[in-house]
């Protein structure tokens, strides 16, 4: 359990300290599916820093397994070695200069035995398919393939909970189809997975769990079916309905996941909201 108590942050500007989040109080709990929404600016990265260590709390508490995080290196680390952030823009993750190397930093970083680095390396490549590139140099992949490798990267550090920003963001719709796939497969693993996203669609199909950010703020915790039903916060937070959504609202059947889900409806199928 990752737990933020009241937790706030600023950063500072020219123009004085500018409010990124306010006092935010929220859990991820084990094997959850979270998407993250809000539009850019509404807190989401912000919040993702501060899960990861990246970024200190100006006020409240985050705590992992009830016990706090401080500001000691031994408290960092264990956050760190619990939560894993894949960044937005790859390229920023890379320093090594082989697929291969730079899997295995993080690893090498938390002082592992070499047969224990080589597990993790061996076992990170094999979940994203990366095994006909670990001689090639990060910077020389396409953008999916760079995404793929930044997963890897924080896979082999073996975190309880990942978070994503934005990991789509490049990706085109194979790109998007394969990510989707990997997600699923690290889930069934066992593990926590945050996603931020301005894809609805995505949500509403793949997540168990919502949160609505909107300058700095949480306005929504709660399952994507009440999130997209609420046309009221949908508005004032930027975000629109996703179009199977929209489109069983036109035909007056209840909104399914996936698009095969319509012919059941038609026919006097399942017509709940899963």
């Amino acid at each position: 359990m990752l737990e933020f108590q009241e937790v706030s942050f600023q950063y500072e500007t020219g123009d004085g300290d500018h409010e990124a989040l306010s006092p935010l109080s929220v859990t991820l709990r084990e094997g959850e599916r979270v998407a993250v929404l809000g539009s850019n600016g509404a807190g989401k990265s912000t919040f993702f820093l501060l899960a990861n260590g990246v970024l200190r709390p100006h006020s409240g508490t985050i705590r992992l397994d009830g016990e706090p995080i401080g500001r000691r290196s031994r408290d960092l680390l264990r956050l760190r070695r619990a939560v894993g952030l894949v960044f937005q823009d790859p390229d920023v993750q890379f320093l090594a200069g082989t697929v291969e190397e730079e899997i295995s930093f993080g690893p090498m970083n938390l002082g592992l035995p070499p047969d224990e680095i080589r597990r993790r390396v061996d076992a990170a490549i094999e979940c994203l398919g990366l095994d006909g590139y670990r001689e090639r140099g990060p910077q020389e992949l396409s953008g999916g393939e760079k995404g793929r490798v930044a997963i890897a990267d924080v896979l082999a550090m073996e975190p309880r909970f990942l978070l994503l920003d934005e990991p789509a963001s490049s990706l085109d719709p194979a790109g998007r189809a394969l990510l989707e796939q990997t997600l699923g497969v690290l889930h069934e693993k066992g593990m926590a997975l945050a996603v931020a996203t301005h894809d609805v669609d995505f949500a509403w199909r793949w997540a168990d769990r919502a949160l609505v950010f909107h300058q700095g703020r949480l306005e929504r915790d709660a399952a994507p079916a009440e999130v997209f039903a609420d046309t009221a916060l949908l508005a004032r937070c930027g975000l629109e309905q996703p179009l199977l959504w929209r489109a069983a609202a036109a035909l007056g059947v209840s909104p399914p996941k996936h698009p095969e889900e319509f012919s059941r409806s038609a026919c006097g199928g399942s017509r709940s909201e899963a």
